[in-house]
C-alpha cells in the first residue's frame, strides 16, 4: 500500500496457520471452505469484501486460479482480472456514491496472502465542512486535526482497521451486487 506500511511487513514470517494449512486462504475461500461476502463471481474471478477493511466497501478481486505473482498471470487471465477490477470498481463507486478509489495489487512486498488479488478501496473524502467523512476509519475529524503527512494518515488508517461486521458485510455485498 504505502511504503511505511509495506516496511512493517518486511521479513515477516507467514502466519503459522498458512504453513500448516498447505493451501492458501483465498483458495480455501474459493473452494467454499472459508466464509466470505461475495460481491461478484464468474468462472475465473471472485470479488469479496475484505474482512479487515480500511473503509466500508473495501473489496478484493481475486482470480480463482492460484497464481502467487501478478507478473506470472497468463495474459488471458490478466485481461479478465482487469475487466473484473473495473466492473467491481464501477459498482462500488455507485453503491457508496464515492468515485475516489485506491486500487492496489502487491507482489510479495506487503502481500499478506500469497495469491494475486487487487484491493479496491474507497478513498477518504473531505466534506464541504472540512471534516473527513465517516468513510474514514477514525470517524469524523475536523480538518485541523487531520494528520499533517500522508504517512500519518496511512498509519491512522492501518490502526483503524476493524473486523468486518457480519450484518454490515451482508448489506454492503448486496448493495454492490445490485450495481453490477
Amino acid at each position: 500500500m504505502t511504503s511505511f506500511m509495506i516496511n512493517e511487513h518486511l521479513d515477516r514470517d507467514p502466519y503459522e496457520e498458512w504453513r500448516q494449512d498447505g493451501q492458501c486462504t483465498f483458495c480455501r475461500i474459493i473452494a467454499k471452505e472459508l466464509p466470505s461476502k461475495v460481491v461478484y463471481e464468474t468462472e475465473e474471478i471472485v470479488a469479496i469484501l475484505d474482512i479487515l477493511p480500511l473503509r466500508p466497501g473495501h473489496t478484493l478481486v481475486i482470480p480463482k486460479a492460484h497464481v502467487s505473482h501478478v507478473s506470472e498471470l497468463p495474459p488471458d487471465l490478466a485481461a479478465v482480472l482487469g475487466q473484473a477490477v473495473s466492473k467491481v470498481a464501477k459498482a462500488l463507486t455507485d453503491a457508496i456514491q464515492n468515485t475516489a478509489l485506491n486500487i492496489v495489487c502487491n507482489q510479495e512486498y506487503a502481500q499478506s496472502v500469497p495469491h494475486v488479488h487487487f484491493h479496491v478501496i474507497p478513498a477518504p473524502r473531505l466534506e464541504a465542512s472540512g471534516e473527513v467523512s465517516q468513510h474514514n476509519p477514525g470517524g469524523r475529524q475536523k480538518a485541523r486535526d487531520m494528520p499533517r503527512t500522508t504517512r500519518e494518515l496511512h498509519q491512522l488508517e492501518y490502526e483503524g482497521r476493524n473486523e468486518l461486521d457480519e450484518a454490515e458485510g451482508h448489506r454492503l455485498a448486496a448493495k454492490i451486487r445490485a450495481m453490477l
